[in-house]
Parts: C-alpha cells; structure tokens; sequence
C-alpha cells in the first residue's frame, strides 16, 4: 500500500514522474545500438529528478532539502541537453521532443520555486487530501 502523504503530494515529485514515464516511452524507438549509451543517459538522468526530489523531501532542515532540489534542477538540465542530442539525432520527431521538453521545462519551473522555497518561509506546494 502507497503512502498517502510525503513526497507523493508534491506537485513537483507528480510531474517528474509523469516526465520520466514520458521519457522511458519516447526512448523505446531509439536505435539498439544505443541502449547502453544516450538511452540509459537520459532515463537515468530523468529518474533522477524524482529521486532527488524524494530524498530532499526526507531531509530534516530546509539547507539539506535545498541541496537535493538543487541535483534534481542540475539532473534536469543534464537531460535537456540529451533530449537536444537526440533530437539533433533524429532520434525523437518534433512533436515527442517538444511534449518533452514543455513537460521538462514545466518540471524545472517547479524545481527553481522548490529551491526558492526552501530560503524562504514559504511552504512547499502540494496537493489537498
């Protein structure tokens, strides 16, 4: 059974995951010949993300919770500049690669207010029970 509070209400933890689910589908029609090169790149760096957010949200004070949002928001980037290879590549066509990269930029957008957040008192966005 799922817990139902903690990292699964943040808003940003819901649209990583939706983004890395977008991203393991999107790379199923990469070449075979790169599964172990920029497809294992940009799913590992996409799964990231969450898991960043995940561990920052255990962190007991708002300094180490910044820290992980932080490599979450580097994650991010290191991903847009894979989906910018593969696109180059034409290994994603114009549609994919912009639902990509609107989701991507909706989660980093998501990310900067999370660090902002944390050097503020403001609290954390999430969704209502």
């Amino acid at each position: 059974m799922k817990f139902k509070n903690g990292f699964r209400k943040l808003i940003v933890w819901q649209e990583s995951h939706k983004f890395t689910l977008m991203i393991y589908r999107a790379t199923l029609t990469f070449p075979k010949e790169e599964k172990f090169g920029i497809t294992s790149q940009l799913r590992r760096a996409a799964s990231s993300i969450g898991a960043q957010i995940v561990e920052g949200s255990r962190m007991s004070t708002a300094p180490h919770r910044k820290i992980y949002y932080e490599r979450a928001y580097a994650s991010a980037a290191e991903v847009d500049n894979f989906l910018e290879l593969a696109s180059d590549l034409g290994y994603l066509n114009e549609e994919i690669y912009k639902q990509l990269l609107d989701q991507l930029n909706c989660v980093s957008f998501l990310l900067f207010k999370l660090i902002k957040s944390c050097s503020s008192k403001t609290p954390v966005t999430t969704i209502p029970s």
